[in-house]
């Protein structure tokens, strides 16, 4: 692997950029593919951008044929991640659970009282507002987020920041009457019918969650089923049309 290479791989993982390192098995021709561009070798074939970038959507490398040479795709995409939005108790259990599943998680939360490295051990804890963290830290396809504060105040511009981003899941505590509202609000902001129903609210599974630690589980059973679903349809091969 050439110095540039692996330079380029380095400066993606730590900006999080999804990037596929393509290369040519005859004669180790390196290309390295991104969502938006491609410098290399084989910069210009189009079949093989093609071919690069649906793997990067699934985020699985592999050995493709392209014009009669075999590439190998190597595949670099972000470890999932999570951003907590509201340092209360379903933060507590949520964010460790997360952490064992290997979430890169982060907890946001203007309120210095709340947010504090004593009561989140071991993770990332933002005390900002959520859209101002949510600038700085750019939010992609591999992240998750969850709002927890039932304050308009906080959650609403985080809920309206996440819906504009690829984030893969977004999530909503609150009743249905409060998830009402919350629409409402959204809407006056400029949200559209689609673009809300993209949250999930109530969030989590309906397993009868009662306690933080039991609601915390049923929030991540859905992030990983959504991502789940999310993967398993990006990887099912595409019929073409009669």
């Amino acid at each position: 692997m050439k110095a540039e290479t692996l330079a380029a791989l380095q400066e993606a993982r730590n900006k999080r950029h999804a990037l596929a390192l393509a290369t040519r098995l005859s004669d180790a021709a390196e290309t390295l593919i991104y969502p938006d561009k491609a410098l290399g070798a084989q910069a210009s074939d189009e079949t093989l951008l093609s071919a690069a970038r649906r793997a990067l959507e699934i985020g699985r490398s592999e050995t493709v044929d392209v014009g009669g040479q075999r590439i190998f795709l190597n595949v670099y995409v972000p470890p999932p991640r999570l951003i907590i939005v509201g340092a209360v108790h379903i933060a507590q259990s949520l964010a460790p659970m997360a952490s064992l599943l290997d979430f890169d998680v982060t907890v946001v939360d203007p309120r210095r009282a709340f947010a504090t490295d004593s009561r989140f051990p071991g993770v990332k804890v933002m005390q900002e507002w959520a859209d101002e963290a949510f600038e700085k830290m750019g939010l992609d396809r591999s992240t998750a987020v969850v709002t927890l504060t039932h304050d308009p105040k906080l959650d609403d511009p985080a809920l309206e920041y996440a819906l504009k981003s690829e984030v893969f899941y977004i999530g909503a505590l609150g009743s249905r009457k409060t998830h009402a509202k919350r629409k409402e609000r959204l809407a006056e902001a400029g949200i559209t019918e689609e673009q809300f129903a993209r949250v999930h609210g109530p969030v989590g599974l309906n397993i009868g969650a009662k306690s933080p630690a039991e609601i915390a589980i049923s929030i991540l059973g859905q992030i990983i089923e959504v991502r789940a679903r999310r993967l398993e349809a990006l990887s099912a091969p595409k019929v073409a049309a009669a």
